[in-house]
């Protein structure tokens, strides 16, 4: 991994009506997944439950969370980075609050884009990967 390189873990979260939640960062204006970086020695699932937890006061069991694999684009808040995302399905069956460095939450139909600015992981990989497993 060069040093322009952010590893977090994502989070595609699954309400019960099927839609998924996308938060947006206190002064920033692009929509993504939740979740946030990997510590050092800190396992992707352990990392996603960590922020999870941080940011939107979410409790999951990191066994529950169902790996879907890695994606990397450009990120969204710092010009010349590329973020590499552990993505992992997680439903729940809650309510959010944004906490942390979360500024707004948004529930959105998947197969849309919430009339959103969204981040281009979000925008280019994650909604077009989880769209492909609705209809496959």
């Amino acid at each position: 991994m060069s040093i322009s390189t952010i590893r977090i873990a994502a989070a595609l979260l699954i309400g019960r009506d099927g839609q998924t939640l996308l938060v947006r960062k206190r002064g920033t204006q692009a929509f993504m997944q939740p979740g946030g970086k990997i510590d050092a020695g800190e396992q992707p699932a352990q990392a996603l439950a960590r922020e999870l937890h941080e940011e939107l006061n979410l409790h999951i069991d990191p066994g529950q969370a169902i790996y879907l694999g890695q994606f990397s684009a450009p990120a969204a808040n710092e010009p010349g980075f590329t973020v590499h995302a552990e993505l992992f399905q997680v439903h729940i069956d809650g309510a959010v609050l944004p906490a942390a460095e979360i500024e707004e939450v948004r529930w959105i139909d998947p197969m849309g884009d919430g009339g959103l600015h969204l981040a281009p992981l979000t925008r280019d990989l994650i909604l077009p990967f989880y769209r492909q497993s609705l209809t496959a």
